[in-house]
């Protein structure tokens, strides 16, 4: 039988949970034993008697529990001290930055310690159950939208009333990818007009099925990895693509700018002359500030008013919908685990000629 565990995150950091009840059950009936630090989930109002009630072991401290496991479960990486305490020849899995996490993914290597990260998953079939910045970004999508409508001082939806005709908010969504596609469907059944861009002309189909209108480059290609991700656009791209959105961003009350790269700093679209010249009173939500930034004027977790203009700046958006985004990630987690689990040898097997494994480890 393989101990399973996980411990709290940083709280004034990350409020999400990389074990919730449900998956509790799970893992027990895989055979695994799970080991939880105390107070676990308090912060979501998921009380320990429901932990145990699944099956779980409580331990009073993270020492405790990451000593007594082999399979750790994580959002961030470990803090210094818990690195520390993590068993020889263990395994973590988590949602962890090789390049940002460089040196103390080498510390665990030393102590032949494999460790996973979810964000380098493959875009395949057999990996959806498991993709983190899928089922993650979905609800950022969603709470960026949210959030623009509560800085937003007007209606969003056209409304009919004996006072006269209230037109409907324009929206214009930067990026198609999963937070994208998620923010166009919420600001549509919000009732805005919406309108959205991104450099994968293959997205135009997936934009118009949720009822947004695609604004397309003249002459652009389908700028698109193997994975499916966007690639960085030439400059002959870039200066169409600012004329065209030139034009637009005038026209429109809110932005949602969701436009990333793996691997490298975020694009910056809007201009400072783009903000500038925006009605009074719109919205640029910037879901990429963390990363550099789509938007001028964009500073992480700030909100920076030019001419009128709010830009907001998002970081760690997902605490603030901290029990869904567990569950989905937790859920996650355990797909990932089962896919690491050998039914037959009811054991834990890495082999690593699985794409979705050798794509993964990182150390």
């Amino acid at each position: 039988m393989k101990n399973i565990g996980s411990v709290k995150e940083d709280l004034n950091i990350e409020k999400r949970i990389s074990i919730t009840p449900e998956t509790v059950k799970k893992f027990v009936d895989l055979n695994f034993s799970v080991f939880i630090e105390k107070n676990y989930g308090s912060h979501l109002g998921i009380s320990d008697e429901e932990y145990v009630d699944q099956g779980a072991n409580f331990k009073n401290s993270a020492k405790e529990v990451l000593e007594k496991t082999e399979i750790i479960l994580k959002v961030n990486y470990p803090s210094g001290q818990e690195v520390n305490f993590i068993k020889e020849k263990s395994i973590l899995i988590g949602q962890f930055d090789p390049i940002v996490n460089k040196e103390e993914i080498a510390k665990l290597t030393k102590k032949n310690i494999k460790t996973f990260s979810l964000n380098l998953l493959p875009r395949i079939t057999r990996a959806q159950s498991m993709d983190v910045l899928s089922s993650q970004a979905n609800l950022a999508g969603y709470r960026a939208v949210i959030e623009s409508v509560e800085e937003f001082d007007k209606a969003v939806p056209m409304m009919m009333t004996a006072a006269g005709t209230v037109t409907p908010a324009k929206v214009l969504v930067i990026g198609a990818g999963v937070a994208g596609l998620q923010a166009i469907a919420t600001a549509k059944r919000l009732g805005a007009i919406v309108f959205a861009t991104d450099v994968r002309t293959v997205a135009k189909e997936q934009v118009e099925s949720l009822g947004g209108t695609f604004l397309s480059v003249d002459g652009a290609e389908n700028l698109e990895t193997k994975g499916g991700y966007a690639k960085e656009a030439g400059e002959d791209f870039k200066k169409k693509q600012a004329e065209l959105l030139k034009n637009s961003i005038k026209k429109s009350d809110i932005v949602i700018c969701t436009a990333l790269i793996p691997g490298k700093k975020a694009p910056r679209i809007i201009s400072e002359d783009m903000v500038k010249s925006m009605k009074y009173g719109s919205i640029i939500y910037d879901l990429a500030a963390s990363q550099g930034g789509n938007s001028a004027f964009s500073d992480s977790d700030k909100i920076n008013i030019v001419n009128g203009v709010k830009i907001i700046g998002a970081k760690n958006i997902l605490n603030k919908l901290a029990l869904t985004a567990s569950n989905l990630y937790a859920k996650n987690l355990f797909n990932f685990v089962n896919n690491l689990y050998n039914k037959e040898k009811k054991d834990i097997y890495i082999n690593e000629e699985d794409e979705i494994i050798s794509k993964t480890l990182i150390g």
